[in-house]
């Protein structure tokens, strides 16, 4: 028998009749083994999310707040769960615990957690499958980053004594002992890590969308779907922006050689996106696979001539930028120039003095700064040496007269990256889309 490992988001768990959709997905499929919950999302626009109602417990107790009417909120929310599903489950211990921790000064990620961990009971005793704590499986480092070698150990072997098990998202156990949790949407590493410690034919990830799409649906109309994607073209997306599974929830899966396949729940026969290996041939020569974008960057272009003669030059120019505690995204660069192109999130009121310290340690020839700047990444492996992709490209957007004020092309070959003005960053994108899909 093969092993899915399936990880449901908090739309997919929302309410009793979502959790019904959830059990007849699992039932249907016997190689789904292990599930990964997260806590209830938003049932309609006006909700709101289990994880958002605790975590405002947590701010009233630090602001001397009694928490009693919001966590009744919590507490009525799960009890109505488990009444329409008729599930044998007593919660009430467990909430009145929840509930006094909290009162008595629990970490915010005690609170948070505790979303997770309360679904996760509701759907073992639906299922009837064990109930594995992550706090016992999962650790973090002093740091407060996942310490990757121990959690993959201990969820092997963990998980090794369980043929089918519910293991709740989002949260492990810190280097001093208390409950840690990953940065928001991060039941995703969970079930990675879980897929990868029991060595998963596929990691499923249920979700309220059928797979990744080729634009932004808010800035093109209907785009079109993403049969299959790398991990590296994800990565690429993702990183500008394209957010359906977290970023780090890639590397654990990745690492084993472990496809993930994006689903729907309210829509599971749709065929989703499948993330897959990046070795293999290109079957799609000439396309792209997605395109995705950020807004709000500087960039601060560098002259200096014979700057290719100056030993450290660059070494100097990134110096500035490391004392004040700034990083950059991109680095264009010519014969005589650098340009660094960083997030206006990065400089807020440090802008005049990098300026003065740029003048100061680099001498440069001129100094350019140019504002409200939008990055847009075109991204496909089968990009790569295809003749007249670029052209393509930028014809799309000199046909809508949209000024590209800057090129990055990674070494990899498998994105084009572009700077446009903010004004035109709908335009643009909707332009590139057209013009290898029209």
């Amino acid at each position: 028998m093969g092993t899915k490992v399936a990880k449901f988001g908090g739309t997919s768990l929302a309410d009793s009749e979502q959790i019904r959709k959830v059990q007849l997905l699992i039932n249907a499929d016997s190689e789904r083994r292990y599930i990964v919950p997260s806590a209830p999302g938003k049932r309609d626009a006006s909700d709101r999310k289990i994880t958002d109602l605790l975590y405002l417990c947590h701010a009233q107790v630090r602001q001397n707040v009694p928490i009693g009417e919001v966590f009744t909120i919590i507490a009525d929310r799960y009890r109505e769960i488990v009444r329409d599903l008729n599930v044998g489950i007593d919660l009430e211990p467990h909430l009145e615990e929840i509930e006094k921790k909290i009162s008595e000064g629990a970490s915010a990620d005690y609170a948070a957690s505790r979303g997770e961990f309360l679904n996760g009971l509701i759907l073992s005793a639906l299922l009837d499958y064990d109930f594995v704590d992550p706090y016992e499986i999962i650790f973090f480092d002093k740091y407060g980053r996942l310490d990757s070698e121990r959690s993959q150990t201990e969820t092997k072997n963990r998980l090794s004594n369980h043929n089918k098990a519910v293991i709740p998202g989002f949260y492990g156990c810190s280097h001093d002992g208390k409950i840690k949790t990953f940065p928001r949407g991060g039941s995703d590493i969970t079930g990675a890590i879980v897929a990868k410690g029991v060595n998963a034919d596929i990691y499923e990830n249920w979700t309220d969308v059928s797979g990744l799409l080729m634009a932004d649906p808010n800035i093109v109309e209907n785009p079109r779907p993403i049969d299959t994607i790398t991990y590296r073209e994800l990565r690429e997306l993702a990183y500008m922006g394209a957010n359906v599974i977290h970023d780090e929830a890639i590397f654990p899966v990745r690492e084993a050689g472990i496809p993930v396949k994006i689903k729907n729940t309210n829509k599971p026969d749709d065929p989703g996106t499948l993330i897959v290996q990046d070795a293999g041939p290109v079957t799609h020569t000439g396309t792209i696979t997605g395109i995705a974008g950020r807004k709000d960057f500087t960039v601060i272009t560098i002259e200096k001539a014979l700057m290719n003669a100056i030993v450290g030059y660059g070494r100097r120019l990134l110096s500035v930028i490391e004392v004040n505690g700034i990083s950059f995204e991109h680095m264009p660069s010519g014969i005589d120039t650098i340009s660094l192109v960083i997030p206006d999130s990065q400089l807020e009121n440090k802008l005049d003095n990098i300026l003065k310290e740029i003048q100061s340690e680099c001498a440069p020839d001129s100094i350019e700064v140019n504002p409200n700047m939008a990055l847009i990444a075109t991204v496909g492996r089968g990009m790569a040496r295809t003749p007249g992709i670029a052209s393509k490209l930028f014809g799309s957007l000199a046909e809508k007269k949209i000024n590209v004020r800057m090129i990055d092309q990674g070494s990899s070959e498998i994105n084009i990256i572009v700077g446009v003005e903010t004004d035109d960053f709908e335009n643009a994108q909707r332009a590139i889309y057209q013009s290898f899909t029209g």
